[in-house]
């Protein structure tokens, strides 16, 4: 065929401005100002999904074709979508610097730690994308025209309660029935996917972990003495890369033997949290920098402190040009496939990171139950996980008027910026959970900040997205419900993404009706205040 075919036709449209794909909105509810912010589009980082089994089909011609891309063609790597809400609290400027710089740290996170695409072949023994040579021997692998996907059944998770393990469908073609009770001790839960190793460079990375552990140390003291970041290298201080403790540990049973294709490595999930530490360091290094009122300071030149008109490298007008003394929270998601396909596509399986700090939240909708999946925790004091991992600095939790337990202050527990509150623990250590997507096993990703999630449940929240023809119309709904039945409505900010199953978002258990009638009677009531004062 001369010219390009079909299937290679690549359009680009705004990410934006595709309302069928994307839907975002904000409102400053009763408050004076909008403190909340959002962020989506396209990040230059290598792909981090995993490497899928081939399904090779035959065309016209009768030639075998593949329908994976591999990421060292001409065409590179299927691009990286980034979203993320930012929710600011004593001020708009550190969810600003997030908006504008936190995607920045990330890339230059997955340069600094020479992060790989996982897409590519690791060696000439792998003659199927998506089978490791550690997988066992070429004659266990499949055969020519084989399709190695799995069945659209066996792709099907149903939702539990956190905490309890969920039900394994029957594989296709057998008799296979659930064990008593629908629970499968093997079953893997949502969210706890095992990394992918993308780089090599273990020694450079634990150097840079190490300086900037020691940054910490030394500029805000206190907690920072002995944190343990979750993905840093133990050597430099941190619970230790998976691969990393996984080696460690077989070297200390003298009796247990090391794979000779065992090899340690990072992934994405360690560049994530280096990003997140690293740009909570730059903000709150630039606060001290600066004055809280200073007269003097306020009469000198804005460039007073360029050197022979070169820009000051000192970073101090991060967050403005006085002293902020607030923080915001973050809440992103990193969306990956393996294939040219798109995410939204209904045949395209896709990897999702997230990364959180704070009470914003992050909902998945699964389509065969339609129940709301979260992959975040609300990163409160009453958190046993916190709580926990606060006492050791903070004395006491302060509960206010409303009954909610804070710290310092704070309603969070983690948080960029507050630096009166870093010392006792209050840090930008995020969150990371990577769940492996299956075609259409997922509707829709709702991106919240707390004006919606502190007066809606993640149920309400997904049964309105279900409702509405688009995502953009979805995020206005949701919105405005929200703001509508909070008697005192905060910022409130909603993102919905488009997923493989969105045509069949109503289809699993209740549909939208689960919820409706309790809707109904908030929005009854909302709409009379007469009978809310009584």
């Amino acid at each position: 065929m001369v010219g390009a075919s079909r299937e290679m036709t690549v359009v680009r449209i705004p990410l934006k401005s595709a309302k069928h794909h994307f839907g975002v909105s904000l409102s400053r509810g009763t408050r004076p100002y909008n403190e909340d912010t959002f962020q989506a589009g396209t990040i230059e980082i290598p792909a981090f999904a995993k490497r899928q089994p081939m399904s090779v089909t035959r065309n016209r011609s009768g030639s075998i074709t593949s329908e994976v891309t591999p990421a060292g063609t001409a065409s590179g790597d299927p691009q990286v979508f980034y979203f993320g809400v930012f929710d600011g609290h004593g001020g708009s400027e550190c969810a600003d610097f997030l908006r504008e710089e936190l995607h920045s740290y990330i890339e230059a996170a997955t340069r600094l730690f020479e992060l790989e695409s996982s897409l590519k072949r690791k060696g000439p023994m792998e003659r199927y994308v998506g089978w490791p040579s550690s997988m066992g021997n070429q004659d266990d692998r499949p055969a020519e025209g084989h399709t190695a996907g799995r069945e659209s059944l066996d792709a099907i998770k149903t939702h539990t309660p956190p905490g309890t393990e969920p039900v394994k469908p029957p594989k296709p073609g057998t008799d296979e029935k659930p064990p008593p009770g629908g629970v499968d001790s093997t079953a893997e839960p949502l969210g706890s996917a095992p990394p992918v190793q993308q780089s090599q460079s273990l020694r450079k990375a634990e150097e840079l972990e190490r300086c900037l552990v020691r940054d910490w140390r030394e500029l805000v003291g206190g907690y920072f003495k002995r944190f343990k970041p979750e993905y840093f290298s133990m050597s430099a201080g941190g619970r230790g890369h998976p691969a990393e403790k996984e080696v460690v540990s077989k070297r200390a049973n003298p009796g247990s033997s090391i794979p000779d294709n065992t090899s340690e490595g990072i992934g994405i999930e360690t560049a994530l949290e280096y990003a997140f530490l690293k740009a909570d360091y730059d903000f709150i290094s630039a606060q001290v920098g600066k004055q809280d009122e200073d007269p003097v300071r306020a009469d000198r030149a804005i460039n007073d402190d360029d050197i022979l008109g070169h820009p000051s490298r000192s970073g101090k007008n991060i967050g403005g040009s006085r002293r902020f003394k607030g923080g915001s929270t973050c809440s992103i998601a990193l969306i990956s496939t393996p294939t040219p396909s798109p995410f939204w596509h209904p045949a395209s399986p896709s990897t999702i990171v997230t990364a959180h700090v704070g009470d914003t939240r992050i909902l998945l909708c699964d389509t065969a139950t339609g129940q709301a999946v979260p992959l975040t925790s609300n990163h409160h004091p009453s958190l046993p996980e916190e709580a926990t991992r606060l006492r050791r600095y903070a004395a006491t939790f302060v509960t206010d008027s409303f009954g909610e337990e804070r710290v310092s202050g704070l309603a969070n527990t983690r948080a960029f910026g507050d630096m009166a509150s870093k010392r006792i623990g209050v840090s930008a250590e995020p969150e990371i959970r990577r769940v492996e997507l299956h075609p259409a096993e997922y509707s829709f990703l709702v991106l919240v900040s707390d004006g919606v999630s502190g007066h809606l449940s993640d149920q309400e929240i997904v049964d309105i997205v279900k409702e509405a023809k688009t995502p953009e119309q979805a995020a206005r709904d949701v919105t405005s419900y929200a703001v509508e039945v909070a008697s005192d409505a905060d910022n409130a900010t909603t993102l919905v993404v488009r997923l493989g199953g969105w045509e069949r978002r109503n289809e699993g258990g209740l549909g939208s009706m689960g919820t409706r009638e309790l809707r109904d009677w908030r929005k009854n009531e909302a709409e009379d205040p007469r009978g809310r004062r009584m």
